[in-house]
């Protein structure tokens, strides 16, 4: 086996220089230290200004923040049930989609789709169906549902009250694709497209716009007088 020898004298300089950089790169070294120890300072948001919205508390600016679910601003939808999505325009969350759907019996969350992004469901309260891949499967308070990309599914509300679901998805930005197939299985429930489509304006098309609004089942719902 070959051993490394020491360095000569006439590499001494050289192997100096390995072990202490010269005066211009230790600079550069201090410089690079300082830029990233600001970007870490920077990282200490402060928390967010909570803003008062037609329907309850919104981030009006970027940061940490702690809001109640019965205290957050929702959306309503005459076909897709009530939406408390905890963002804003003014401060949207660009790395992960987080929400509370609320669904009376027989209503779908959204049209049946599949996104090239990992999506994971709980349901909190109450019982639903899931459409997935061309199945259905009944759920109830506590299942967990999980989605690779490009699963295609949606979820019906089922039972005799609100059904509750927690709904989070990775968020890719212009990367982000979504695909609405015809399903006869989603069509039952009203939730298939009539034509194959990549468009959301498309799939969405014929309904009405969601409102400022909490949802109607108030009494029946977890939150309510905690």
């Amino acid at each position: 086996m070959q051993r490394l020898s020491a360095p000569s004298v006439h590499d001494e300089s050289e192997y100096q220089q390995m072990l202490i950089p010269p005066d211009s790169e230790r600079l550069a070294l201090r410089q690079e230290r300082d830029r990233l120890l600001k970007e870490r300072n920077a990282l200490d948001l402060e928390e967010a200004r909570l803003e008062q919205k037609p329907s309850g508390l919104a981030p009006a600016s970027e940061g940490w923040f702690v809001v109640n679910v019965r205290d957050a601003a929702w959306r309503t939808h005459a076909d897709f049930g009530a939406t408390c999505t905890f963002e804003s325009r003014e401060a949207p969350f660009p790395e992960m989609g987080i929400r509370i759907r609320v669904l009376t019996p027989g209503m779908p969350n959204c049209m049946y789709h599949a996104e090239n992004a990992q999506e994971d469901f709980l349901v909190l309260a109450g019982e639903c169906r899931l459409l997935v891949e061309g199945q259905e499967r009944a759920l109830k308070a506590w299942d967990f549902v999980h989605c690779p990309p490009d699963t295609e599914h949606v979820f019906v509300g089922a039972g005799s009250g609100p059904c509750v679901i927690l709904m989070a998805g990775v968020r890719k930005g212009d990367a982000e694709r979504i695909l609405y197939p015809v399903s006869e299985l989603a069509r039952r429930y009203g939730a298939s497209v009539e034509a194959r489509t990549e468009s959301p304006e498309e799939a969405y098309a014929k309904f009405p716009e969601s409102r400022p609004e909490h949802p109607r089942h108030d009494a029946l719902l977890p939150w309510d007088g905690s």
